[in-house]
């Protein structure tokens, strides 16, 4: 299957001159969302996952039916504020401020196997600040996953320098 073909195209969204890849066009091919979700469990097969840590708002999306298949809990990595109870965040930076992401502070058992997972990855800032929360919290991430990697911008490689294995799936030139 060819996976790029079913991911739809916007340009100029959110802002002139971002073409911005939309997986929700993906998510509607009942066989192409279940080989994808397939492509990202099997290179897993075997290694102890005790959970997936899916980032807001697609990665909940994916992480949710990887976790189903690993038969493993999810844990959601939200933007500040958006989850009820105890948490722990993370700021980090953007290109113009700062923002934060927060897990429930019970998410997560000192040691625990997690597997990080969003829909893209283009700088890496926020799957960054992700790798660090669930780290802080006592997870060791044993690998992030993406359908989509933007490498020009190279957060797959960011990644990578902080020891964890990446995987994705596709790649579109530019941002």
């Amino acid at each position: 299957m060819d996976i790029k073909s079913v991911i739809r195209t916007i340009p100029d969204y959110p802002k002139k001159g971002v073409m911005f890849r939309d997986i929700t066009t993906l998510w509607q091919d009942a066989g192409g969302f279940r080989h994808v979700v397939d492509l990202l469990v099997w290179p897993y097969a075997g290694v102890r996952i005790d959970k997936v840590a899916g980032i807001e708002v697609r990665g909940f999306v994916l992480g949710g039916a990887i976790a189903h298949q690993l038969s493993v809990g999810f844990i959601p990595v939200r933007k500040k504020g958006k989850l009820p109870g105890d948490v722990i965040s993370e700021q980090y930076e953007l290109e113009y401020g700062t923002d934060t992401v927060e897990i429930h502070s019970d998410a997560i058992k000192t040691g625990d196997n997690v597997l990080l997972v969003d829909d893209l990855i283009a700088t890496g800032g926020t799957a960054e600040a992700a790798i660090n929360l669930l780290r802080r919290a006592g997870g060791t991430v044993i690998g992030a996953a993406f359908v989509i990697d933007l490498p020009e911008i190279g957060g797959a490689k960011r990644i990578e320098a902080m020891g964890i294995n990446v995987r994705t799936l596709c790649a579109f030139d530019g941002d």
